[in-house]
């Protein structure tokens, strides 16, 4: 693809487990790996009751959501796969987005909005189709609008190499 993005990957901004029993997920994650759990998001359009957790600090810390379906039978099927998607951190969601839908990248319905964290996002969808031939290849990908304390924490790191 051409090198003439208007945005930017910063970063990994989350990845989310899913899983039929969110207290087994806690266990591993939060007591037995020591993850922080910073809040709880439940959402019956989304078929999801969530656990966000973090791990490291400040604006580079990394968000683990701990995901368990309010109804296994019903979709999004928020535990399978067990990896459910990763998240980037964007420098630019907007522009992101258009200019991606231009490549012909398939997104998820429901456009950028605000996510469970609070930062707006939108998610590429795993597979493309013939109206937007590209997709995450298998992996639902979630972009995340960085906020002005991310995007200055990379700039930072980035001098520094």
């Amino acid at each position: 693809m051409a090198s003439n993005r208007p945005f930017r990957v910063l970063g990994l901004q989350q990845i989310a487990v899913g899983g039929l029993d969110k207290a087994r997920l806690r266990k591993f994650w939060v007591d037995t790996l020591g993850l922080r759990h910073v809040s709880s998001y439940t959402s019956e359009s989304e078929n999801v009751d969530e656990d966000i957790c973090e791990a490291g600090s400040g604006p580079l810390k990394i968000e683990v959501d701990l995901m368990q379906p309010l109804d296994p039978d019903q979709r999004p099927k928020v535990h399978e796969p067990a990896l459910n998607h990763v998240g980037l951190w964007i420098d630019d969601l907007a522009a992101a987005v258009e200019w991606l839908e231009g490549q012909g990248v398939r997104f998820t319905p429901g456009g950028i909005r605000s996510g469970a964290a609070g930062h707006d996002v939108c998610f590429i969808h795993p597979k493309g189709n013939t109206d937007a031939p590209i997709g995450g290849e298998g992996v639902l990908v979630e972009l995340v609008q960085a906020p002005d304390d991310v995007r200055e924490a990379f700039a930072v790191l980035a001098a520094a190499v």
